[in-house]
């Protein structure tokens, strides 16, 4: 997932007395912020991870205080009368803090102007001490969890095997995210897809196809509006949803505990779909549309011929198309959104810096196939690379939704809402 500008400061009035809520949506943007230029143009997952380490702890400082949900991973409710405005802020702070050092002077200024916004006094201090217990407790789980292990990608170039893509020719980057410790799942491999169709298959040669046709840089069969589409979903996808989470979360008036359990849910699920992607892209190493059509006088296929110009219309991320870490990400966030709200209807704009348009989603299955389209028609992925990543992030979803972030009724029971139908992964093209 190619990284674009960082996120726009947050609105004038996030800090308004009358909506605590804005406090959560405020940091949110922040970390966005600091994650996104801290990591520059990295045409990685990695972004989604540190998206997830600061949505879990600012929900478990929030949580803590307000109650109504499960504590992710901890034990340590809150004191009674502390503020859970206070508390959001200072694990926000205290976890960008320790992962992104350089940047403690901006960090501390936007820390003291949240501080500012409240009311001095023992709810406050409540509160800051309770955030930076939540703080340490997801930093403490985090120690030894595989960030920047030396994992190599030990294959040597076959046919239908991932080699370095031109124009730059970049190694396989960040491996390690295979062999991440999930936020929720039991390992990374927990959901990994079959093995995707064998070169000599028919299913091999229509996804070649397509893409030489549709995927094409110049001379495509696209129209302007699937070009478009292409484009949108071609920078920052998890930039694009925190603020699509924003602005849903501020529309409908969403309160501090509910817009905390909104961010963490979607957060920590799009975390687990990075580790779920980048272990299928290790564990099956396939090539890229772009090798895939240049070297097509080689995969033993006769319904495949090769074309040594070939050129996508986006450029190649590096690392193997099976599974897309685009469609992973986006199908995980489409159902966690739908999980939490508890329907298919997911009411999200969502904005591309690259295209500079907006484009409602009120559904999840829209959303979904739009990023499964937009891949194959950027040339960066075949489509069944993008259906499978798209059912694995869903699965991710609906997994962590069954067993982290659940509501708590009053008497201590956890009521079981209805399952919202699972969103479709654009199985075919349009």
């Amino acid at each position: 997932m190619a990284l674009t500008a960082a996120a726009p400061p947050p609105d004038a009035d996030t800090r308004a007395a009358a909506d605590p809520a804005a406090v959560v949506r405020e940091w949110n943007a922040i970390a966005t912020d600091t994650i996104t230029t801290s990591l520059g143009p990295r045409p990685s997952g990695q972004v989604a991870i540190w998206e997830g380490f600061v949505s879990v702890a600012v929900y478990n400082a929030v949580v803590g205080i307000e109650g109504g949900y499960d504590l992710y991973k901890w034990h340590g409710r809150g004191p009674a009368g502390a503020s859970s405005a206070a508390a959001a802020a200072t694990a926000a702070h205290d976890v960008l803090l320790t992962y992104f050092p350089a940047f403690e002077e901006r960090l501390d200024t936007a820390y003291a102007d949240s501080l500012a916004a409240l009311p001095a006094g023992r709810a406050r201090d409540r509160g800051v001490d309770y955030g930076k217990r939540a703080a340490a407790r997801v930093i403490e789980l985090r120690e030894g969890d595989g960030r920047f292990a030396d994992v190599p990608f030990t294959a040597s170039p076959a046919p239908g095997v991932w080699r370095p893509t031109p124009p730059a020719f970049q190694p396989f980057i960040d491996t390690w995210l295979a062999r991440l410790r999930p936020l929720l799942l039991v390992s990374p491999r927990q959901f990994r897809p079959g093995a995707p169709p064998a070169l000599s298959s028919a299913a091999y040669a229509e996804d070649v196809q397509e893409l030489k046709v549709m995927g094409a840089k110049t001379g495509s069969g696209r129209s302007a509006r699937q070009t478009e589409t292409a484009l949108f979903f071609s920078g920052n996808l998890v930039e694009q949803v925190q603020t699509a989470v924003r602005d849903h979360a501020a529309r409908h008036r969403l309160g501090i505990a509910e817009t905390a359990r909104l961010f963490a849910a979607v957060n920590a699920s799009a975390t687990d779909a990075v580790v779920t992607a980048w272990d299928s892209k290790l564990h099956y190493g396939s090539w890229r549309p772009i090798t895939a059509i240049r070297l097509a006088d080689t995969d033993g296929n006769p319904a495949t011929t090769a074309d040594p110009a070939w050129e996508p219309l986006l450029p190649t991320p590096p690392h193997p198309d099976y599974v897309a870490g685009h469609t992973t990400v986006a199908a995980a966030v489409a159902r966690a959104l739908t999980g939490v709200l508890g329907t298919s209807r997911i009411d999200l704009r969502v904005h591309s810096e690259v295209t500079g348009t907006t484009r409602f989603y009120g559904s999840a299955e829209d959303l979904d196939r739009d990023v499964v389209d937009a891949r194959v028609w950027g040339g960066v992925h075949s489509r069944t690379a993008d259906v499978a990543g798209c059912r694995a992030g869903t699965r991710v979803a609906a997994w962590a939704l069954d067993h982290y972030f659940r509501p708590v009724a009053k008497d201590g029971t956890q009521p079981h809402p209805p399952r919202p139908a699972e969103p479709g992964c654009g199985d075919d093209a349009d």
